[in-house]
């Protein structure tokens, strides 16, 4: 069978979980992605990506009307998967299913789509709301939660997910196998990014505010040791502000620019920790960071903050703290350089159990299923 996964903004890190899942199915089907995309081009982490790519330009409204029928035509999948609760994924995916009710149809939920537009308070909610030109605005995205019932197996990455839409749960696995600490030299690698002589706590992935990386800067207030600095992977000009807001912190600030996913486990091995600093926000109550199983599988101390499933996730493999805490996420990181032997220990048993529950092999497992069960109610 061929499958076409919808992606709602191939330009976007969404594009990682579509990928993944694309990854999970390969191993049986014949799949392809679809979506609109911006100038800047495919996400820089999987611009690579070994699957046929379909992409669209994005525009507003109405210019946008004419694309949302050139990606309808463009599917050509037996099964369509739409990755998010958006209207230029799961949208397109629906009115497919209209038009040829033949292709069944799987929503995979991995955000609380809602929760990005209520954060900025009432008046901010309301100019969202009116946002009428955005394919993907408020109104749009309130619209894609009524039409869950639509789809034929539903697909979600956390537990909030999963009590507000039912479906089956599948974590951001990963491959362990490559992301095996034994492969990678740390010590090389830092000497690489000229910081052999620092002990670093990095972080991961796209610097977002609610992702609480400027929490991690306002710790280093609590970290005395001069060598501890923070590097941060996958930002770029957008933390320009913030890092002058901690301007006598900037020899212990380190900004690199997003990596691809093939590289990304040589510079997770320089890590001394990771962190993983969410906080407690209507972006965060149904966000599962997929940097989380990264780390565990590379076998690194982990500090985390106690949002959605991370505190099920890590066990008592990691070090947690409460969200909106730089003193307590402080406190965590002095506790891993001052009992190095008890983070070693930790991180290994992190590895072990991202081995036996969260492994791309049980993803595929599981997918897989879904998928065949999927096309026999349908026929396929």
């Amino acid at each position: 069978m061929k499958i076409s996964f919808l992606c709602f903004d191939l330009s976007d890190n969404s594009l990682g979980r579509a990928a993944l899942l694309a990854q999970a199915a390969s191993k049986v089907h014949e799949v392809e992605l679809i979506g609109p995309i911006k100038p800047r081009g495919l996400w820089e982490p999987v611009k690579d990506i070994p699957f046929p790519v379909k992409s669209f330009p994005w525009k507003r409204y109405p210019a946008f009307f004419p694309v949302l029928g050139k990606m309808i035509q463009a599917i050509d999948g037996d099964i369509v998967v739409a990755c998010k609760l958006r209207p230029t994924s799961f949208g397109v995916g629906v009115m497919k299913n209209i038009l040829s009710r033949k292709v069944p149809l799987i929503v995979d939920i991995d955000d609380w789509e809602l929760g990005f537009y209520l954060h900025s308070g009432f008046w901010g909610t309301v100019g969202r709301a009116l946002n009428l030109s955005n394919p993907n605005g408020l109104p749009y995205t309130w619209l894609m939660e009524h039409w869950v019932r639509r789809a034929d197996a539903v697909i979600v990455s956390n537990r909030f997910l999963q009590r507000r839409f039912s479906g089956t749960l599948f974590y951001h696995c990963r491959d362990t196998d490559a992301l095996d600490p034994e492969k990678f030299d740390g010590l090389a690698m830092k000497k690489k990014l000229g910081l052999e002589s620092r002990k670093i706590v990095m972080f991961l992935g796209t610097p977002r505010a609610h992702k609480g990386i400027e929490d991690l800067f306002f710790a280093l207030e609590n970290i005395s040791d001069p060598s501890v600095c923070v590097v941060v992977i996958g930002a770029g000009k957008e933390l320009d502000e913030m890092v002058k807001r901690h301007e006598k912190f900037k020899d212990r600030i380190k900004i690199l620019p997003k990596v691809p996913f093939a590289e990304l486990p040589g510079y997770l091995s320089a890590a001394d920790i990771v962190a993983i600093p969410q906080r407690a926000t209507s972006d965060t109550a149904g966000q599962m960071p997929a940097k989380i199983f990264d780390a565990m599988s590379m076998a690194k101390p982990i500090v985390a903050t106690r949002v959605s499933d991370i505190p099920e996730v890590l066990g008592e493999c990691g070090y947690l703290a409460e969200p909106d805490s730089p003193e307590q996420l402080a406190s965590a990181i002095n506790d891993i350089f001052n009992n190095p032997e008890e983070a070693h220990k930790r991180g290994a048993s992190a590895r072990r159990r991202c081995q036996d529950a969260y492994d791309m092999k049980i993803l595929e497992d599981g997918f897989l299923n879904m998928i065949e069960t999927v096309a026999m109610r349908r026929g396929h």
